[in-house]
């Protein structure tokens, strides 16, 4: 959000949501009987939810380890003060296996959710990403097993009753 104020859900954005969430490739018209609400009404909310960025996207999930990817890992970066977060963030972005980055606070200033077909792949992966000379050190964790998967819908579910 980045300091803007919070989106306010109410009961029908929540159940819209979870209709889209157990479903994606549900259609407006099938959504608004299913919610017995106007398919207008349907569009109306689905754009706004989309336009404030509550709803982010509508692609698949795709699973990293169903397509070869079955190593994740977490990685820390420290990086040069120098030249900024933004070349490194670049740099990141060119390399397939980075899923996502993330600012952090702490003793290092990256994390990192990346992948690797294997834990030999992992280390040509981490070799590529300290390449760049913006980052001055690297700190990695192999996660063993997904405990909860990435999920937002108890958080949507909990944001209506507060």
């Amino acid at each position: 959000m980045n300091g803007e104020q919070a989106v306010q859900l109410d009961a029908l954005d929540v159940r819209l949501i979870e209709l889209l969430a157990d479903e994606p490739r549900i259609g407006v018209l099938e959504c608004s009987r299913r919610l017995g609400v106007a398919r207008g009404t349907v569009q109306a909310r689905l754009d706004k939810l989309v336009d404030r960025g509550v709803i982010r996207g509508f692609g698949p999930d795709v699973s990293p380890a169903e397509i070869g990817f079955g190593v994740t890992s977490f990685v820390t970066l420290e990086i040069s003060q120098r030249q900024g977060h933004d070349p490194v963030t670049a740099h990141l972005a060119a390399i397939p296996e980075v899923l996502e980055a993330h600012t952090i606070t702490g003793s290092s200033d990256l994390l990192c959710r990346i992948v690797a077909r294997s834990n030999t792949d992992l280390q040509r992966v981490i070799d590529q990403i300290v390449s760049f000379a913006g980052i001055t050190r690297a700190s990695t964790i192999i996660a063993l097993a997904e405990q909860i998967p990435y999920r937002t819908l108890p958080l949507i579910r909990s944001a209506v009753r507060q």
